[in-house]
């Protein structure tokens, strides 16, 4: 990956069958959506692909489906981490073998390493298996934060080349970009702030508000990496209660509810998920509404 990716990275949703069985065809057709809408990559089997509920052997199914579907049009980032560093060896290890453009590490969850657990995890895969790695920090989903410091000290490594930093703190975004972005490419992992975020120097965000707007949050994220500030706020304010609204239960869940009223999914999902609560249907309604998102009369 000689050079950084850059824009609006869809962390695309798994779509599955009532039954919970991967529906490769929607998700194909998904794939289709996203290159003809803009969407600058696609991120499969992250968080909002529903990672910590597939199997090994569907993890690495969907990797090596994506990249041929892809066929080389926009990058494939394939989520490979886990909490078990053998395991994201072999994950990464598959993602590289089967021609994914790069991988997205989540910081081990449950086990909460110190930061120097932290650098030798990433520090072992990055120098274990040659493609580009994307260092991945969500404190509030995993309990295990990667500080500054530490990133500094991975972004040294040759296959590091960015990070996702899904801490919701612009601040702390900014500290990057001014501490790591010479070296890194730094994405939002928060959709609310990501404008702001590439307004300050970010690379683009890995967003689940473009599962269901894609042109619309390519858009944006171009206007705010052209430094188009008042273009890039007039199509994020379309996209704010999104921003706000798929958030309302735990993610995947409300933007595949979503997905499945746009008619372009089953609403199948796996326990222990399960469908959006009805008191939040309206809500996520409008929010797509805002957005200029059309509902199919019959959903």
């Amino acid at each position: 990956m000689s050079e950084r990716i850059q824009g609006s990275l869809v962390a695309i949703v798994t779509p599955m069958e009532k039954s919970g069985a991967l529906d490769l065809a929607r998700f194909d057709q998904l794939v289709e959506w996203h290159i003809e809408s803009g969407t600058d990559a696609i991120v499969v089997v992250g968080t909002t692909g529903e990672s910590a509920t597939l199997s090994a052997t569907e993890h690495c199914v969907l990797v090596a489906h994506c990249v041929a579907v892809v066929n080389q049009r926009v990058p494939v980032i394939a989520g490979t981490g886990s909490n078990s560093t053998q395991e994201a060896l072999e994950f990464t290890q598959s993602a590289k073998d089967y021609g994914a453009d790069a991988a997205l590490l989540v910081t081990p969850y449950y086990t909460r390493p110190s930061q120097e657990g932290l650098y030798q995890h990433f520090k072992l895969l990055a120098e274990s298996v040659d493609i580009p790695q994307i260092l991945y920090n969500v404190p509030g989903r995993t309990a295990c934060d990667l500080h500054i410091d530490t990133v500094e000290r991975l972004a040294q490594l040759e296959n590091v080349v960015g990070i996702k930093d899904a801490t919701g703190d612009l601040q702390r975004g900014r500290e990057l970009i001014k501490r790591c972005g010479d070296k890194l490419a730094i994405y939002s992992g928060e959709d609310g702030i990501a404008r702001e975020l590439i307004l300050a120097g970010a690379d683009g965000t890995i967003s689940v508000t473009a599962n269901v707007a894609p042109a619309l949050m390519a858009k944006m994220c171009a206007a705010a990496l052209a430094g188009d500030q008042d273009e890039a706020e007039k199509l994020d304010a379309a996209l704010a209660m999104l921003h706000r609204n798929l958030f309302l239960e735990a993610n995947p869940v409300p933007v595949k509810w979503a997905l499945a009223q746009m008619g372009l999914i089953s609403p199948g999902i796996r326990l222990p998920l399960v469908e959006l609560s009805a008191e939040f249907h309206v809500q996520v309604l409008q929010a797509l509404e805002a957005a200029g998102i059309p509902i199919p009369a019959a959903a």
